[in-house]
């Protein structure tokens, strides 16, 4: 006897969450705003979607309706390539940060450009991009220690992608993934000849700017929707 096909429910059967219903929910909402069901009917499937207990039970409220028979949308999430877009970043730096038998540091609240360039030749080079200001999305740092150390330091939600290597010494960049497809790309491209470049990100350190300007178009998507269904309610009640 073949147990697991015992003890497997159906989909339809499983309980229903928070965000099951709230799919649903945001179903109906776009089907009123279409103009697919009245003002009565959404209230009514409203009504029963709060009150549903399993998935197969929500399912009844949105059967005849085009997102129902629509196939399952991909992941969101798009790989972030290796290298930056070709022709997207210009070959002259827009900063560069030198230290010889010396230290440098660019940290704070700073406008990053979309090509950094840092040396440190018996020197000490530090590039803090956690509270900078994000103006592009692909961001180039060429860092080169000769002798030197060169420590770069990003926003725990962007991605980080590093190219180039050490001789006789260490190249180090951490991978990191942002799960924003917006989010700044940092890549690190350079040499560490006996010194050391690292690259990671600032756990607790957030890119405020660019998560405002998608919440923002949200914000506006759904004061468009809202809008739409202002004006289907005001027509079913004769206003």
């Amino acid at each position: 006897m073949d147990l697991q096909k015992h003890t497997e429910a159906p989909v339809a059967e499983l309980r229903a969450s928070d965000a099951d219903r709230d799919r649903i929910a945001e179903i109906l909402r776009e089907a009123l705003a279409e103009g697919r069901l009245t003002a009565d009917e959404h209230a009514e499937r409203v009504d029963g979607v709060l009150a549903a207990k399993t998935v197969g039970e929500l399912e009844v409220f949105i059967r005849d309706l085009p997102a129902a028979h629509q196939p399952p949308a991909g992941p969101a999430y798009t790989p972030v390539p290796p290298r930056p877009t070709p022709g997207a970043i210009p070959h002259e730096a827009d900063a560069n940060v030198v230290a010889v038998f010396s230290s440098a540091a660019r940290r704070g609240r700073w406008r990053a450009g979309r090509r950094i360039h840092a040396y440190s030749v018996f020197g000490s080079v530090e590039i803090d991009l956690s509270e900078a200001i994000f103006e592009y999305q692909q961001v180039v740092i060429k860092a080169v220690s000769v002798f030197g150390d060169v420590q770069i330091r990003v926003p725990e939600n962007v991605s980080l992608r590093g190219t180039g290597g050490g001789v006789l010494g260490n190249f180090e960049v951490d991978t990191l993934d942002s799960v924003d497809s917006d989010a700044p790309v940092v890549y690190v491209d350079g040499w560490a000849v006996l010194g050391n470049v690292e690259a990671r990100p600032r756990r607790g350190k957030r890119v405020a700017d660019i998560l405002d300007r998608v919440q923002s178009r949200i914000d506006r998507k759904l004061e468009r929707v809202q809008d739409k269904v202002d004006r289907k309610m005001r027509k079913h009640l004769g206003r």
